[in-house]
């Protein structure tokens, strides 16, 4: 079941010791519907810990260990959680005054503690139904307020039978968890889980960590996020990298370039390559792109087609493209992406107007603008809030992305929209260029002329060394507003 080091646990070991950790919940004074908080890198430990969780209807809430600490604090008051694990590593965050009235509710992942758990006896089941809350994911926060979303245990075995049918996992496989467990997208492993495969933990990403990790556990499958991909395959230890063992690679989170797709295809040329979509609320996925299919969209070269979607639907999963006023638009036509299906949250902790603000009839409003061909394939444009109007016109910042993209000295592009006193707004585009590679910004509007619209070409740029990211590597265009927005 497990791998970590040079050690490994069965699966009846790995299910008697989560049995055990769900004793120890229960022993701390925990009961079903509760919740403790874990803040850790990936580890065995935590994922013993989640499956106690599971086990006994105690709700595991992962905090991001990269926020501050009155971000956490405000996760943990939310919460109402008083049980606190953490890695040592993370101990002096509590000394922080935000987080003080917390360090006597704290329990650190030690030799100890797995000799406290040890010594308990197994667990039984707890007294939970499948549409009880089983983990709280908090997901936003730079525009305000984080919120948790409260997924079932039913939203999160529906998302991994879906998952794990679309792409084949196998009993014989080993996982790779490299996106950190205390973000959604680590859920996609329990399609691997529900397949019995093994599961292995990278702690923190490197190009050599995850490279080292692939060769030592012999991975077979993984999922991880555009920038990863492009860190490892411009890393000089890419080459000498074994990579035999590796046969499906999956990237999600946020678009990649089609020049960094491609290249990321011809660096893995032998193995199953795909995309997939989703969101915190839908546990996480929505839309998979076939593998086969996925590498007969990049080899034909179409850069606007099929390789610039996300996929299609998965298998339990409904979705629909509206517009301003929830009604269906036709096929091709661009509008709000809403989703319906078994694996859509119960809704966010102690919101219950934001909670009912994003459903319409039992379907949830995804904040994407998006669009649907006649074959199935879903296209994303923009999040609502990111599109920018300019001079009453709507620019959806993907495609003028994708169009810097496209300049040999443009590594990464991330546009906003600024305060402009004639047009509204105005477009502005952050460039991270290529190693000894210089451009500047009259050439970046020529450059853009042949593949957008005028009224599209950012005419205010900055260049910087590195784009503010998530936790997952995604561009955090909030931060850019609040940095450049003035």
């Amino acid at each position: 079941a497990i791998l970590e080091g040079e050690n490994c646990w069965t699966w009846r070991e790995f299910g008697t010791l989560a049995a055990k950790g769900a004793a120890y919940l229960s022993s701390l004074g925990l009961q079903t519907g509760e919740r403790f908080g874990i803040i850790a890198k990936n580890s065995r430990k935590l994922e013993e810990l989640r499956w106690a969780g599971f086990l006994s209807g105690i709700i595991p809430v992962p905090v991001n260990w990269r926020l501050a600490p009155p971000e956490i604090r405000h996760i943990l008051k939310d919460t109402d959680c008083r049980n606190i694990f953490i890695d040592a590593e993370f101990l002096t965050i509590f000394d922080d005054p935000e987080l003080s009235s917390w360090q006597d509710e704290i329990h650190i992942f030690s030799p100890e503690h797995d000799t406290l758990i040890e010594n308990m006896l197994p667990a039984k089941q707890g007294d939970c139904s499948p549409e009880d809350d089983a983990i709280l994911y908090y997901t936003g926060g730079t525009t305000g307020r984080s919120k948790g979303v409260r997924l079932s245990h039913w939203n999160i075995i529906s998302c991994g039978l879906a998952y794990g049918f679309e792409v084949g996992a196998r009993s014989t496989d080993t996982f790779l968890h490299v996106a950190p467990m205390f973000h959604s997208a680590d859920l996609l492993a329990m399609a691997w889980f529900i397949n019995g495969a093994s599961h292995c933990y990278l702690p923190g990403f490197t190009p050599v960590n995850f490279l080292e990790a692939i060769a030592d556990y012999k991975a077979s499958a993984t999922v991880t996020v555009p920038s990863m991909l492009m860190a490892t395959v411009t890393s000089p230890d890419f080459v000498k990298a074994d990579l035999s063992s590796l046969r499906m690679l999956i990237y999600g989170a946020s678009p990649m370039a089609f020049e960094w797709i491609r290249r990321v295809s011809d660096a893995f040329p032998d193995i199953e390559f795909l995309n997939c979509y989703g969101l915190t609320e839908t546990a996480p996925d929505l839309t998979i792109f076939n593998a086969v299919d996925f590498r007969n969209a990049i080899e034909s070269g179409d850069r606007d087609g099929p390789v610039s979607s996300v996929g299609k639907p998965n298998v339990l999963v409904d979705l629909r493209v509206v517009d301003e006023s929830g009604h269906d638009l036709p096929i091709g036509e661009v509008g709000e992406l809403w989703a319906k299906g078994p694996n859509v949250m119960n809704g966010y902790l102690n919101l219950p107007k934001e909670t009912s603000s994003v459903f319409s009839d039992g379907w949830l409003h995804t904040g994407d603008i998006a669009r649907i061909d006649n074959e199935g394939y879903v296209y994303l444009l923009d999040r609502v809030k990111d599109m920018v109007i300019t001079g009453g016109e709507n620019v959806y910042s993907s495609e003028v992305e994708a169009a810097l993209h496209q300049h040999p000295a443009v590594s990464e592009a991330a546009v906003i929209g600024v305060p402009d006193e004639k047009l509204g707004e105005a477009l502005f585009a952050a460039i991270v260029l290529r190693d000894d590679m210089a451009v500047d910004d009259e050439e970046l509007i020529e450059h853009c002329r042949p593949f957008i619209g005028g009224y599209k070409i950012p005419r205010k740029y900055v260049f910087v060394e590195a784009l503010p990211k998530s936790a997952l590597g995604k561009p955090l265009k909030g931060e850019l507003r609040k940095t450049y927005g003035s």
